[in-house]
């Protein structure tokens, strides 16, 4: 099990349901489990309807946990993604 902390940043992206269903789709590629959490909650990052409550934003401090055979993998392409 690994477990980062990101600060998001979308660059550009906008601050809507997109990032979130983008972040799915990131976290789908991956045979681990994903989860996101800031706060106050802690979703699984392969869920519409749980990244969608978590609201991305610019600024946002998460920790991401991924646990599986290709965890190095999942947390790489989702800092990629929110933080680049």
């Amino acid at each position: 099990m690994i477990k980062k902390s990101m600060v998001v940043k979308l660059n550009g992206k906008k601050a809507d349901a997109m990032p979130a269903a983008m972040l799915v789709q990131v976290a789908s590629q991956y045979e681990s489990s994903i989860y996101v959490d800031d706060a106050d909650k802690r979703v699984n990052a392969k869920s519409i309807m749980g990244m969608m409550t978590l609201g991305l934003a610019n600024g946002l401090e998460i920790v991401v946990t991924a646990d599986g055979k290709d965890e190095d993998a999942a947390i790489t392409g989702i800092e990629e993604y929110l933080c680049q």
